[in-house]
């Protein structure tokens, strides 16, 4: 596991949020459920400037609490999901 992912999952423990804990979005009636471990992942397949803006953003919603963490956490799943539906269309 390289630096940032472990940094990024050490963040999420310390919240005690599990990598298995999943976001439920509807998206035109559709619901879909993304997993924190699936949207790390996804993001850490980003250039190494990428993958530290994401873990800067994470640690600045980490000062706002626990919910400061899933609010980043359901937006940056959410943009997973309307670059993955607009592909499809």
């Amino acid at each position: 596991m390289d630096g940032v992912k472990e940094e990024i999952v050490t963040l999420l423990t310390m919240q005690g949020i599990s990598l298995d804990s999943t976001i439920d979005y509807e998206v035109n009636g559709e619901p879909y459920s993304l997993t924190y471990g699936f949207i790390i992942d996804s993001y850490m397949g980003a250039s190494e400037e990428s993958k530290l803006v994401f873990l800067a953003a994470l640690r600045k919603s980490q000062k706002a609490g626990e919910m400061g963490v899933e609010k980043f956490f359901e937006g940056m799943g959410q943009l997973l999901l309307m670059g993955s539906l607009s592909k499809k269309l």
